[in-house]
């Protein structure tokens, strides 16, 4: 499985550079994995050390203030012996999450704790300390000492990509994956013609993912309700295990189990990812345009609107994400129309407004738009046309 981000950045206002990240699937040998558990855990402690030295220099001298990682080897000799590049990365990104605080982005930052924060860290390719070699991956301090990490190279980068970064992650499931971080440089597009005729509206659905201004329904999987059977059994089972409790011990046994829960849930994670992809890149390769409602995704999936299970199996938020990122690297326009919009209540051939459609559940009276003007359309239909001539008119506007 591989996972492509692409960020387009100006470089001394010369070159246009951009960054993709492959996510290789890694097979380590039990040195490498033992090593790796160390570096997650000291990364984790140099995050809790700084933040809670930063919390208190705070309170003292009212003045925010990180130390630098270096400032403890001396207390705590054994993280001399993981990479040092990792830990000095766990400073920055503590620093990035402070800054995100300030600009109120984002919540304060908490305390990582050893069961449930994320397992990774993230080294930087100085001098060719990171690379892609025919046996693997070379990663700084683990070559040295154990040789190459073995992985399933499922894409060879292009020549002229150069290794910023890699990360090395571990998930629920005790399966490791690096991703690689490369800058190459980019060719610069022409940005699409906003008179363009290749363009779209999408109207989101809950029972799918959206209704397009053709009349053509997004993909109908249920991913999470098609494997929901399998996975209430393989729950069922683990309730059972000894260690189930809070205060009981892990068993052998309950370990085993929520292994198998957890790989139905990557399964269901990795079949919505895959169909998004191919999605989103379809429609980003036969339309220029394409515009969509700018909903807010959390609040859809509240249990007051009674769609909260299928608004999270769907997807929405991550394919536009991925939509968005797909049509800017190939000069297109992904417009967001506000969600106030009243696109299910406007008629689309007059522009009458209907507000007998404005309902939170649907029944089967208000499934048509029916408008004096002799339109009777399929409501989603008529919204998505709706979005479609608000987003070209936000776009020219």
């Amino acid at each position: 499985m591989s996972l492509f981000f692409v960020k387009s950045c100006i470089e001394k206002g010369v070159k246009n550079m951009a960054l993709i990240a492959i996510k290789y699937r890694a097979y380590p040998t039990p040195e490498q994995a033992e090593f790796f558990q160390r570096t997650f855990g000291c990364v984790r402690k140099i995050w809790n050390c700084l933040l809670a030295d930063s919390n208190e220099y705070y309170k003292l001298n009212k003045k925010h203030h990180v130390n630098t990682e270096a400032q403890y080897k001396s207390v705590y000799p054994y993280l001399k012996d993981v990479d040092s590049l990792a830990l000095m990365n766990a400073r920055v990104q503590l620093q990035t999450a402070y800054k995100r605080f300030f600009e109120k982005k984002s919540g304060f930052p908490k305390f990582k704790s050893k069961h449930k924060s994320k397992r990774s860290y993230t080294t930087n390719n100085q001098g060719n300390t990171v690379a892609l070699l025919d046996t693997g991956v070379k990663l700084p301090k683990v070559y040295r000492l154990f040789g190459a990490v073995k992985i399933k190279q499922h894409r060879k980068p292009a020549d002229n990509w150069r290794i910023k970064s890699a990360t090395v992650s571990m998930n629920r499931s005790n399966e490791y994956y690096i991703s690689i971080l490369f800058e190459y440089e980019d060719v610069l597009v022409r940005p699409a013609s906003k008179q363009s005729s290749l363009a779209i509206g999408l109207d989101y659905k809950s029972d799918g993912l959206y209704a397009d201004s053709n009349g053509k329904i997004g993909s109908n999987h249920r991913y999470f309700r098609e494997s929901q059977k399998q996975l209430a059994r393989a729950q069922r089972k683990l309730s059972r295990r000894v260690g189930s409790g809070k205060k009981e011990r892990k068993s052998h046994n309950y370990m085993k189990q929520l292994a198998k829960v957890n790989r139905i849930h990557r399964h269901i994670g990795n079949q919505r990812l895959d169909n998004l992809h191919k999605i989103s890149a379809m429609l980003a390769k036969q339309y220029d345009i394409v515009c969509v409602e700018d909903l807010n995704m959390k609040s859809l999936s509240n249990k007051g609107f009674g769609n909260g299970k299928s608004t999270m199996d769907n997807g929405y938020g991550m394919f536009l994400s991925m939509l968005e990122y797909k049509l800017k690297r190939k000069g297109g326009y992904l417009v967001k129309v506000s969600k106030w919009y009243p696109s299910s209540q406007l008629c689309s051939v007059c522009g009458k407004k209907h507000p007998e459609m404005k309902i939170v559940k649907r029944n089967p009276k208000h499934e048509y738009l029916v408008c004096d003007c002799g339109n009777r359309m399929q409501r989603d239909l008529n919204a998505a046309k709706n979005i479609l001539s608000e987003g070209l008119r936000i776009l020219n506007s």
